[in-house]
């Protein structure tokens, strides 16, 4: 395919380019008065060469002089204007650091000081409520600004409006940039070459669906290529790791054509690369947390090969910080082996966190008047010191040394252009179509505490009930569902037990969601005894083209006189993960359950813990997991 040199240039924000451009203009009418100052290129050399912004346009020869900050000699008077940002979950510890710098030098808008706020939400959440205008969002929590950290989820939150959002927003002021790569262990990257030689993206989805890649590589013990990605519903790696399969299966993709993503021979070749995801994750952070507890038990391998990601959360990983929700961080020691940013060898699609202020009726005219100020100090010389120094690159491709030693970034970006709007909603739209298919089966406490009321008339089971029924509109037909529940009487066995066996859902809905309702409390809770059956039934039925899953939601603690006991149990699934991966996803239901026995169920399988102690939040909290098989 052909290359586009030209899309390795970076883009700047409109104001930004006009200052450089009348600066030049005006600086060299006055001839040898002043010094000219330098242009200088993305490694720091002078530059003229033309590029392409994100979204293909072209942009200037000339690469602009970061303007200095000019905040006034004293802030206005209060009350200060409130600025809200909502920021994804990969970039809102920048924006926090740029609001933070902001907000610590004097500013005066409209007579007025100035407060920003900074919140944050996974890119595709945040792309749902703005297109329905953040109407479940409180009023005095709606934000002014949205800097997601890609200019998709402003083309992806227009199409979801539909005729109401005609006039959105479908780019912004590009903030900071991070390349979409592939990360690896590094002994990995060393053993199959890409460490010296960049593959291409289609040298990197053909490794992941070779089942004996690592034996031929004589590391027989490795197992299979375990390659991990993000949900494309709501992370933006998952989504640009989309893209890229439609490229390589498109043979174009550096310019993908949307009038080729529903030939049927295109849909099949990204079916079939989706066949080598170990599996989907709501966020990288939620794979690279995993990776960091395999590399302290010893061994990144048993958990990962490949992962694509964004640049920062390589830097984030090497230096020790993880986070298994994606919203709290961890900080620790540096990993035993860090992992390796591979750039395929065609270029990345690239993160650009743009800022837009928001058209609603909740903003006022000062608040954008200070939105805007808070927007231009982020393209500033001191605002893109803080982008830097934050693990990002500037809108000028320059990255701090020690952040690119740590994350093993590469000098500068070559960069794949945004598709058009057309091409990248409907490649979103159709991850239900050509995802991995689940083979799932719903694991439910119905222990005697399963009584308790969540709110007036309302059991905690009706509660789980609901909530399962609500999760069921993430699969599709051909997904394999099935349901069990546990507890048991005095004496008695195991019981209900599995109520219905896992089919294809397009023809075992209605009876699924049938014994789902019928189901009731009964006494006890033999959470390891059935978390050890029914993972080693799943795991006689292992299907190597499907994620193989059970949920568990559990309220209480392991309560039974029957045999089992949790190292027993963690034991078995981690020795099942080695030939028939049976991934436990663990959901805690209320203030009560044992969160310690079920970050360990997951933990001992490769799969998620998830938190739902707010019992009114299980419904939220379901949805986020069933989207991460």
């Amino acid at each position: 395919m052909g290359r586009r040199r030209a899309a390795t240039r970076p883009s700047y924000p409109r104001w930004l380019l006009t200052v450089a451009i009348t600066a030049v203009a005006v600086l060299g009418l006055v001839g040898g008065a002043l010094l000219l100052p330098t242009i200088l290129g993305p490694g720091g050399s002078a530059s003229s060469q033309g590029g392409a912004a994100m979204d293909g346009t072209p942009t200037p020869t000339v690469e602009a002089v970061l303007p200095a900050d000019q905040p006034p000699a004293a802030s206005g008077k209060a009350p200060c204007i409130s600025v809200n940002v909502l920021a994804s979950l990969e970039n809102a510890d920048m924006v926090r650091s740029l609001a933070s710098e902001y907000m610590a030098k004097p500013r005066s808008v409209d007579g007025l000081c100035v407060t920003v706020n900074v919140s944050q939400e996974k890119s595709g959440v945040a792309a749902v409520k703005r297109a329905g205008q953040f109407a479940t969002t409180p009023a005095a929590e709606r934000p002014t600004i949205w800097l997601p950290d890609s200019t998709a989820w402003l083309r992806v939150a227009k199409d979801k409006a539909g005729d109401a959002g005609k006039g959105f927003e479908t780019s912004g002021t590009s903030v900071a940039r991070s390349g979409i790569v592939v990360a690896m262990p590094a002994s990995m990257a060393r053993a199959i070459g890409w460490d010296a030689k960049a593959p291409s993206w289609a040298d990197v989805f053909k490794a992941a669906g070779d089942p004996d890649v690592w034996e031929r590589l004589n590391h027989p013990d490795w197992g299979k290529f375990k390659f991990g990605k993000a949900s494309p519903t709501v992370s933006t790696s998952g989504l640009m790791g989309l893209v890229a399969s439609y490229g390589v299966a498109g043979n174009n993709l550096e310019a993908l054509d949307g009038s080729r993503l529903k030939e049927a021979a295109v849909v099949e070749k990204v079916k079939a690369g989706e066949l080598s995801t170990s599996h989907y994750m709501a966020t990288p952070e939620h794979f690279l947390w995993h990776a960091r507890q395999a590399d302290d038990a010893g061994k990144v391998s048993e958990f990962l090969s490949a992962v694509i990601v964004d640049e920062k959360s390589v830097w984030d990983y090497n230096r020790g910080i993880s986070s298994n929700d994606g919203v709290t961080k961890q900080t620790g020691l540096a990993p035993k082996e860090p992992l390796l940013a591979i750039y395929p060898s065609e270029g990345v699609l690239v993160a650009d966190s743009p800022a837009v202020v928001l058209e609603g009726s909740w903003i006022s005219a000062q608040q954008r008047l200070a939105a805007e100020s808070f927007i231009a100090y982020t393209g500033t010389e001191q605002g893109q010191n803080v982008v830097k120094t934050t693990g990002y690159r500037n809108i000028q491709d320059k990255v701090e040394d020690v952040v690119a030693t740590t994350g093993r970034y590469a000098s500068s970006l070559d960069v794949i252009p945004l598709p058009s709007d057309e091409v990248l909603t409907a490649v979103q739209k159709s991850f239900p179509e050509v995802r991995k298919r689940a083979r799932a089966l719903f694991l439910l406490d119905v222990s005697g505490s399963m009584r308790q009321e969540i709110a007036p008339g309302v059991s905690r089971l009706q509660g789980a009930k609901d909530a399962v029924t609500k999760a069921m509109e993430h699969f599709t037909g051909e997904d394999q569902v099935g349901m069990a529940a546990f507890s048991h009487l005095e004496g008695g066995e195991l019981s209900p037990g599995l109520v219905s066996p896992v089919a294809p859902l397009k023809t075992n809905k209605a009876d699924l969601l049938a014994e789902l309702n019928a189901l009731q409390p009964v006494a006890y809770t033999p959470l390891f005894e059935a978390v050890g059956k029914f993972a080693a039934q799943q795991a006689e039925a292992y299907d190597s083209s499907s994620i193989n899953t059970i949920v568990l939601l559990s309220d209480g603690k392991n309560d039974t006189p029957h045999a089992g006991t949790l190292a027993t149990l963690t034991e078995q699934l981690h020795d099942q993960h080695h030939t028939a991966p049976i991934l436990v996803f663990t959901l805690a239901y209320g203030a009560d359950a044992d969160t310690a026995s079920l970050r360990a169920i997951a933990k001992a399988s490769g799969a998620h813990f998830y938190d739902a102690s707010d019992p009114n939040r299980l419904e939220a909290v379901l949805g986020d997991l069933v989207t991460s098989f």
